[in-house]
Parts: structure tokens; C-alpha cells; sequence
């Protein structure tokens, strides 16, 4: 039996990293790590948190079709090898992908099965505190983010389902939820 895969996406600050985070853990589901030629965030490490790539191997990637979906976003490139998901879905294991509303778009065409969940804040002064608060982009990234986050918004109705992410706890628990209904169905 073929896993299944969930697409996670919504605007930077929603909380989509730290929700998807705690749901691996507490389901024992793989997160595909995503390349990127974005530089490193500080304690960020090749290979657990992205595979790092310069532009140009980024590019070379695209030409050699080895990517499953990939966007540029906030001017870096962002997406997911092929090979990854391939391996985890052939080996019967659910998977999550954490990506932009682009790279999800992308993903729902490739896989009609895929479960897309989008994850947001109640709103945008919510979303803009905590970008600030992380205090790890410059007053420039975290204007571009705002600005992104606005279109990124428009695609909510292209998901299956949407998580507003008031409270940690309930969040996470909505996507535990979404996952253990989705396998079942599919089971």
C-alpha cells in the first residue's frame, strides 16, 4: 500500500513549521526536506533543515527535471526532489511536505490524492507580530514576507482544509486529525 501525502503551506509566521514539527514527532511522519539556495539560518544545518544549494545548482536541478515541485519565493528558489517523495510513497509511509502555496498548487497536479492543508493566522496584525518577534529577517524581508503573504492568502480556497492557527495546541491538533482521517479514508 502507497503512503499518503500532505502538503502544509500558508505565509511565513503562520506557525506552519512549528505545527508540522510537533505532528512529525507525535506521528512518527517524515518531513521531505526541501532544497533551497537561500543561505543558512543561524543553527540551521545542510541536509536536516534544507539541502543547500547555490543558484546555479539550484537551476541545473530544474533543467535535470529532478524536482517533484519548486517555486522562487522571497527570491530564493525552494523546492522538493522528485526521488524523495517517490521513495517515502513507494515504501507505504505518509509524508509531509511543508511548502509554499506555489510548490502546493504544483504538488495537487502531480498528485490528485495529495491532501493540501493551508495554515494562517486570524490576521495580519497577528502575522506581522510574529514575524517581528522571531527578530532572525531584516526590516526589507520582513516587508517582502507581508507583501507575499497577501497573495499567498488568495490560494486559501485551493486547499482542502484550513487550520487558523490562534492556539499551538489546537492547531496541532487539527492537523493530527486531518492526517489520521485522510490515512484512514484512504486505508
Amino acid at each position: 500500500m502507497k503512503g499518503r501525502l500532505f502538503v502544509v503551506s500558508g505565509p511565513s509566521g503562520s506557525g506552519k513549521s512549528t505545527i508540522t514539527k510537533k505532528v512529525r514527532d507525535m506521528l512518527n511522519i517524515p518531513l521531505s526536506i526541501s532544497a533551497t539556495s537561500r543561505k543558512p539560518r543561524l543553527g540551521e544545518v545542510d541536509g536536516r533543515d534544507y539541502y543547500f544549494l547555490t543558484k546555479e545548482e539550484f537551476e541545473e536541478k530544474i533543467k535535470n527535471n529532478e524536482f517533484f515541485e519548486y517555486a522562487l519565493v522571497h527570491g530564493n528558489y525552494y523546492g522538493t526532489l522528485e526521488k524523495v517523495v517517490e521513495d517515502s510513497l513507494n515504501k507505504g509511509h505518509n509524508i509531509i511536505l511543508e511548502i509554499d502555496v506555489q510548490g502546493g498548487i504544483q504538488a495537487k497536479k502531480r498528485k490528485q490524492d495529495a491532501v493540501l492543508i493551508f495554515c494562517r493566522t486570524e490576521n495580519e496584525e497577528v502575522l506581522e507580530k510574529r514575524l517581528r518577534n522571531r527578530k532572525t529577517d531584516s526590516e526589507e524581508i520582513i516587508e517582502l514576507r507581508l507583501k507575499n503573504a497577501k497573495k499567498e492568502l488568495s490560494y486559501e480556497k485551493e486547499y482542502d482544509y484550513v487550520i487558523v492557527n490562534k492556539k499551538l495546541d489546537d492547531a496541532i491538533k487539527q492537523l493530527i486529525d486531518i492526517i489520521k482521517e485522510e490515512s484512514y479514508e484512504k486505508a
